[in-house]
């Protein structure tokens, strides 16, 4: 086994000193439910009776409870195009259940909205708060206590995180992610991102623009581009929570089902029941966590989980916070460029060595932990393979030896960049992240004059009216979790690119999110305090922020600064509170939310977690 990177080292094991005490609770916590909940025969015969009373052909065998039962909870919805193939696999998995002796109950259904339905709208202040629901969701689905192990339908971005949170507070059971994979590659990206520049400038119209989107996000299966549900893909492989090489398979494909068969065979033979017992609370440890973090940096990964992991990490006892995220992007080099940060999407990365290949690269370099409990009984080393069917077997090959495209993937000694292309940036106005792996380097430096909204349209209305065409960085606030739900401001990405490609000198700044998607103007993202007062009163810095102040924004020195005085400023008014699209339903949510770095969860926040 391959000595592990300095950094790497270093980082894992500030975490695991860091979380000694929460870790031990959390474990404590999880060993409680193992002797509490351990099977089913602490139920009475009434609360199991109304727990098989619908199982058809399996009734008895989970009535004499010496079987495994496994818990499906999932995400289907067919308005989501990732989803959709979800809605045949309960049936399925309950006919792979029985050649193992097993049986399999769908536990539940939580919500799984589209951030790309939903991007610039009223919904999106729903998007970051849906994942505290599905974690809530989950919890429920879980709560009856008649499963020996659980599988996890789920893609997409607030689902997998929500997903994981809940699960691992059912952590003394067993747990399998299962995919449906990508859809087939529609339009190159080159062209869907021209022709969405050109709406923006008002040189095509709204009937051209739909046509080049829809040749984009087209059939079932999730979008292409690497933004945050394919990111989630990876992480779920780089935490060994998946079956091998689950990710990238496209849906509706004899592969894909045989890994579907696999994943309900392998949870069954992972619970108390069996010789192999893996409960999920051993499987995400604090190495999974770095391990995940290492995945998201070499992959130049959605800026999203720079939120999510940090949530996930705490629903096991883990505090991770964005320091140990750029001390990793600083070892861990960038190994693919895929869209936005290169030309080909996951179909290409999959087919040019994908997910084995970024592993291999990464065990043998010493920058992921290889030492880790995973769902495969190989270990992390097994994810170094990609699963191919021989006949009508499933079986695994080891990644290939060289890169099918080395425009898109490639190893660690010949990397893009040596770095991960993840900052941390902070100063006077806070800290904040900033992804570098999809921004020209010589855009890495931004020191302008601002242009303070405290909306998308503001900005939109600004850019038509001509104001900011001019070295400008344009400061989003009012947009972190307290404020509106943290939307995603991906409506800026056309006319803040657009200001670039006419040559001035462009960033963000926000305390909003930007989406795995983002592209190529520097953004410096997630600004933590937010703007709107903290539970103590305190209003962040980008509160008295005014246009004209110089704004400094440094990805090279990590500074993200303010040279104009605000000490003895008013605050800008608060906006009001949302009310419509079910926003006011989510108040509880925003009143509870901790800070972005901490997760931006009210339900971990309120749970002392």
């Amino acid at each position: 086994m391959t000595n592990l990177a300095p950094a790497v080292d270093r980082v894992t094991d500030r975490i695991i000193e860091r979380s000694k005490a929460s870790r031990a609770a959390y474990l404590d916590m999880v060993r409680g439910e193992a002797g509490k909940h351990s099977d089913r025969s602490f139920l009475s015969c009434s609360n199991l009776a109304h727990g098989f009373a619908a199982s058809g052909e399996d009734k008895g065998t989970i009535a004499a409870m010496k079987a495994v039962n496994i818990g499906i909870v999932t995400a289907f919805n067919d308005m989501l195009s990732a989803h959709q193939p979800y809605g045949r696999y309960p049936e399925q998995m309950k006919l792979f259940a029985r050649e193992v002796g097993a049986t399999a109950q769908v536990a539940g259904g939580v919500p799984a909205m589209c951030d790309g339905v939903t991007q610039g709208f009223d919904g999106m202040e729903l998007s970051l708060f849906s994942r505290d629901t599905i974690a809530l969701s989950t919890a429920v689905a879980l709560s009856h206590a008649m499963f020996d192990g659980m599988t996890l339908l789920g893609i997409c971005d607030k689902i997998v995180p929500g997903l994981v949170i809940g699960a691992l507070r059912f952590g003394h059971l067993p747990a399998v992610f299962i995919p449906s994979g990508p859809m087939p590659s529609g339009i190159s990206n080159k062209e869907k991102q021209k022709t969405r520049q050109l709406y923006a400038e008002g040189k095509v119209g709204r009937e051209e623009l739909l046509a080049s989107e829809s040749a984009s996000y087209h059939s079932a299966g999730t979008c292409t581009f690497y933004g945050t549900a394919n990111s989630n893909q990876m992480m779920m492989e780089m935490m060994g929570l998946h079956i091998p090489g689950s990710a990238f398979v496209p849906p509706n494909t004899p592969l894909r089902q045989s890994l579907t068969r696999a994943a309900t065979h392998r949870v069954a033979a992972m619970t108390r029941k069996g010789d192999d017992y893996r409960p999920m609370a051993e499987v995400v440890d604090e190495k999974a966590i770095v391990n995940a973090m290492a995945g998201l940096l070499a992959t130049g990964g959605s800026t999203n989980h720079a939120i999510h992991i940090p949530a996930m990490a705490r629903a096991a006892g883990i505090i991770v916070d964005w320091q140990d995220l750029a001390e990793l992007s600083a070892a861990v080099p960038l190994l693919t460029r895929v869209y936005p940060n290169g030309s080909g999407d996951v179909n290409h990365f999959h087919a040019a060595g994908g997910m084995a290949w970024v592993v291999r690269e990464l065990l043998d370099a010493g920058l992921a932990h290889e030492d880790v409990l995973t769902v495969a009984e190989g270990g992390m080393r097994a994810y170094a393979t990609e699963p191919t069917m021989d006949g009508d077997q499933l079986t695994w090959k080891p990644a290939p030896e060289t890169s099918g495209d080395d425009t898109m993937l490639r190893t660690v000694a010949n990397a893009f960049q040596p770095d991960g292309g993840m900052r941390l940036v902070e100063g006077n106005l806070g800290r904040a992240t900033f992804k570098t792996s999809a921004v020209e380097k010589e855009r890495w430096t931004i020191e302008a004059p601002a242009r303070v909204f405290d909306t998308q349209e503001q900005v939109s209305a600004a850019f038509k009216a001509g104001e900011l065409d001019k070295d400008v960085v344009v400061v989003v606030r009012f947009q972190g979790p307290r404020a509106n739900g943290m939307p995603e401001l991906h409506k800026l990405t056309p006319p803040l690119g657009i200001l670039q490609d006419r040559g001035y000198k462009v960033a963000l700044v926000t305390d909003g999110r930007m989406s795995g998607a983002s592209g190529k103007v520097p953004a410096a993202i997630h600004v933590t305090p937010e703007a709107l007062p903290a539970a103590d009163g305190s209003w962040g810095p980008l509160a008295y922020l005014r246009d004209g102040d110089i704004v400094r924004v440094c990805a090279e020195t990590g500074e993200l600064s303010t040279s104009a005085d605000l000490s003895g400023r008013e605050p800008a008014p608060a906006p009001q509170a949302a009310v419509g699209m079910g926003r006011e339903l989510f108040a509880m949510f925003r009143i509870n939310a901790s800070g972005a770095e901490q997760g931006g969860s009210a339900m971990l926040q309120v749970a002392g977690l």
